[in-house]
């Protein structure tokens, strides 16, 4: 079948003719129909995680997928062929540059009914990752304030909707052209990060999402009250995250050193310092259908792209520009 990979960490993707996927007992088969363009992906291209998220190359990338069930393993109960479904397939089970993908059916959810392919593809590891930050690390209550880095973006501009939900006051750091469209997600405030400095206009923060780190995360452990928590999503990783991954104790010794320097300001400061690498959870992605389904949470497909074009969607990464999040179609 068709799909798009890499030989080598730093080389080009390119397509290729890969081999029809292994349905195992506990596995639904789907037929790809979009999938959601994501910076995972290159910083895997790249070799950024090749120590913490080894993977036998040539690789098949994509992290999101949207499309319809062509089959179902021995044991699958939940799910039947025609099935409309999305996802986002566990870490050393990725692959949904490609026409087809079995995944483990604990990873899967029926697809938000109301919204487009595309629309579904975009949103399973974006959401999940705000719903991890926010409900099972940050556990934000109604009337805390927020703040969510780059809020146009894919993970910023759900964490926004979903933060208003939880009943937070939300802040966002976006550019100016995008501060009348952060503020329609449900953000209070809209920080031009090209004019002004968040760390100046902020302070008492209950909780910070940071995707971008290095100076921006030490900013923002800055602006939380005593008790707040920040949760990075681009690093450092912690010993916390190194021991719950299973990392070889140099690996370990490796991140504690790399995390340092945060940790410890975090502590001066009070402050709690968490990092995410999220994962699949079918039973969170049921979740987030209910809010979908409800007007609460709407997804933004900021541009799609033919099958044929995955290259050129993965690319369009570097350049940005992009609201919320690039999806592949392949209908």
């Amino acid at each position: 079948m068709r799909a798009f990979t890499f030989s080598n960490y730093k080389m080009p993707l390119r397509e290729a003719d890969v081999a029809e996927p292994v349905l195992g007992d506990r596995d639904v088969l789907v037929q790809v129909q979009a999938a959601g363009v994501n910076q995972l992906d290159e910083k895997i291209r790249i070799g950024e995680f090749k120590q913490i998220l080894p993977y036998k190359l040539p690789l098949t990338l994509g992290h999101d997928v949207a499309g319809t069930v062509l089959r179902v393993g021995a044991a699958v109960r939940g799910f039947r062929p025609g099935d409309e479904v999305y996802a986002r397939p566990r870490d050393h089970r990725i692959g949904t540059f490609a026409e087809r993908i079995a995944i483990d059916e604990a990873d899967v959810a029926l697809k938000p009914s109301g919204i487009s392919m595309e629309e579904a593809g975009s949103l399973p590891l974006v959401a999940l990752t705000a719903w991890q930050a926010l409900v099972e690390i940050g556990r934000v209550q109604p009337g805390q304030k927020v703040l969510i880095h780059a809020g146009a973006g894919g993970v910023g501009s759900i964490a926004i909707q979903l933060a208003k939900h939880l009943g937070a006051e939300v802040a966002t750091t976006a550019s100016a052209a995008n501060a009348e469209f952060v503020r329609g997600l449900g953000a209070d405030h809209a920080i031009d990060y090209r004019a002004d400095d968040f760390e100046r206009l902020l302070s008492g923060y209950d909780f910070v999402l940071d995707s971008l780190g290095g100076e921006n995360l030490e900013k923002s452990l800055r602006i939380l009250k005593p008790g707040g928590t920040a949760v990075g999503i681009s690093g450092p990783p912690t010993p916390d995250f190194a021991r719950s991954a299973g990392l070889n104790p140099l690996l370990r010794l490796a991140i504690t050193g790399l995390s340092g320097k945060v940790r410890k300001q975090a502590k001066r400061l009070g402050v709690d310092y968490r990092f995410l690498f999220m994962r699949a959870s079918g039973e969170q992605l049921r979740e987030i259908t209910a809010l979908v389904e409800d007007g609460t949470i709407r997804p933004v497909v900021g541009r799609v792209y033919p099958f044929d074009q995955t290259v050129e969607a993965l690319e369009s990464l570097g350049r940005g520009g992009i609201r919320g999040k690039a999806v592949i179609s392949n209908l």
